[in-house]
């Protein structure tokens, strides 16, 4: 099998990972795999924006804790004030590199950008570029990737697998090419930025969503994962039976949208009161108990009483594409519906992105970093790719070289794997997680979810065993195994904590722990 060397490995191109490459490649040299699908991938989706203390009127204190108080109890504490801290410097990078974020039209305003407030926050401190963020800042990272020396952007591979030597030690990724073939890039120290796990869902708010690949990658090799079982499903997403999923930004909410029933009334005020500015766990739940009181398939996100000029100036991108479905939202409400959009769960990780197996990091989505806790606030997450891969690089800047030891040869099947079969088990997969482990988990269905989660698997391993490499099988398995240690982090947690929510044991325990897991608690 053709092996290549490389010095700093980062797999995933989103946010995270081009971030920490070209901090990086200030010391090293960088090789960045990223498939195509990357440029649809969840950092490119994001609307909203990025949380971090910009306004004189804000401070680092209310930041954390308002995170705190999101987080349901389950934040580490150190990583939320580490984070806060390092926002301000983390948007002056952006800036430096030309994001345009949009500037403020009132000359009185003591910060030159406009900030927006959304759900979980107490003050306005999400910069935005209009309310295409993701995108904005994901293209200014690609051209600045591009133009570095001591980048390679790999975007003819995908990984299927992580490399360890006889040390324990974490030493690259084996990939497939384009034709499907089998290549190892064997890298001194290797970063994982590939995203979260909403893909073991049937409703995403991203139409290319990680399906938790990286972190059962990462588990292979015996790092450890933690708190699975917090999913966050975004309370508003496009209700389109017909089109693609598309996400209505917390932003929609944080300028005055409201949320009204089948009826044309409001029903957040009287549960939050926060009303519609309450945190995701709490509006998504209030929305999916109102569509199940009326049996309605959706609820309205209203925004007409804002007027054409606010909603063209604030959402010109969600004004068009949902002009492109045949929505006005200047003289409609928008149909919404809550969808998988975010894992607070990961690969734990300390505040440099080490994970338990060495010279292997994560960052973004994929990592655990103690941020979120129970529930992640809005706009966090942006903010935790930059600050994190940030410090990560820094980490890298001052390894020494890896010991090296033997890596073990590998030795794949060889029969075609059915395309279609694996697609149905996908699907399969996807059915049994969004029918029993979503916005509302009961006893039963969580033991029903294992015992069907169980029975496909020994299905899929069959075929793992047997077929020659593939990536779509390979992401189902590695997607197959995450669904099932989230199941298992649900039946674990009883309690309902933050985006974890069992009528059957409806109250917080008085003393909570993050959870942990590794690839040996699969039944």
């Amino acid at each position: 099998m053709p092996r290549s060397e490389h010095d700093v490995l980062v797999v995933g191109g989103g946010v995270a990972g081009l971030t920490l490459a070209l901090h990086a490649a200030d010391n090293r040299r960088v090789t960045l795999v990223r498939p195509a699908s990357d440029d649809q991938s969840a950092s490119r989706w994001a609307q909203g924006g990025i949380a971090a203390v910009l306004s004189p009127q804000d401070d680092f204190d209310a930041h954390v804790a308002d995170t705190l108080m999101a987080g349901a109890g389950l934040c580490d504490e150190h990583a939320v004030r580490f984070t806060v801290e390092q926002g301000p410097g983390a948007i002056e990078w952006l800036l430096s590199l030309g994001v345009p974020f949009t500037r403020d039209p009132d000359p009185a305003s003591t910060y030159p950008y406009h900030l927006t407030r959304e759900g979980g926050h107490g003050a306005r401190r999400i910069i935005h570029a209009e309310d295409a963020t993701g995108r904005a800042v994901l293209d200014t990272l690609m051209t600045n990737a591009l133009a570095h020396p001591a980048i390679t952007i790999r975007d003819d591979l995908s990984a299927i697998g992580l490399l360890a030597d006889a040390q324990g030690q974490c030493r690259g990724a084996r990939c497939l090419n384009e034709r499907g073939e089998p290549i190892e890039l064997l890298a001194a120290d290797t970063i994982l930025a590939t995203g979260g796990a909403s893909g073991i869902y049937r409703h995403t708010t991203s139409p290319n969503p990680a399906s938790g690949e990286g972190m059962l990658m990462a588990a292979e090799l015996g790092a450890e994962l933690s708190n699975l079982e917090f999913q966050q499903f975004h309370p508003t997403c496009l209700y389109d039976p017909e089109g693609g999923p598309f996400l209505i930004s917390e932003a929609v909410r944080g300028e005055g949208g409201h949320l009204l029933n089948e009826h044309g009334e409001r029903f957040m005020p009287a549960l939050d009161t926060r009303a519609e500015l309450a945190p995701r766990d709490i509006v998504a739940r209030a929305i999916d108990a109102e569509m199940q009181r009326t049996g309605a398939p959706h609820v309205w996100l209203d925004i007409r009483h804002l007027g054409e000029a606010a909603i063209h100036r604030h959402f010109p991108t969600i004004h068009a594409h949902c002009l492109g479905r045949g929505i006005d939202i200047t003289q409609q409400p928008i149909p919404v519906v809550p969808a998988a959009h975010y894992s607070c769960g990961g690969v734990a990780t300390d505040l440099d992105g080490a994970t338990t197996v060495p010279r292997l990091y994560a960052i973004g989505e994929a990592a655990c970093t103690g941020l979120h806790g129970a529930n992640r606030m809005a706009s966090n997450s942006l903010l935790e790719c930059l600050v994190f891969a940030r410090s990560c690089a820094a980490r890298l800047a001052q390894l020494p070289p890896p010991l090296t030891a033997p890596i073990a040869q590998w030795q794949p099947g060889n029969r075609q794997v059915d395309l279609e079969q694996v697609r149905r088990w996908r699907r399969a997969m996807r059915g049994i997680m969004s029918h029993r482990v979503a916005i509302v988990r009961l006893d039963d269905g969580l033991e029903t979810a294992a015992s069907e989660l169980r029975a496909l698997s020994a299905q899929v391993e069959k075929a793992v065993n047997e077929a020659a490499p593939s990536a779509p099988l390979a992401s189902l398995w590695h997607a197959l195994r995450l669904a099932r240690l989230t199941v298992t982090a649900a039946r674990t947690r009883r309690e309902s904590r933050g985006l974890h929510f069992n009528p059957d044991c409806p109250h917080p325990a008085a003393h909570s722990q993050p959870s942990r897991l590794h690839i040996t608690d699969l039944e």
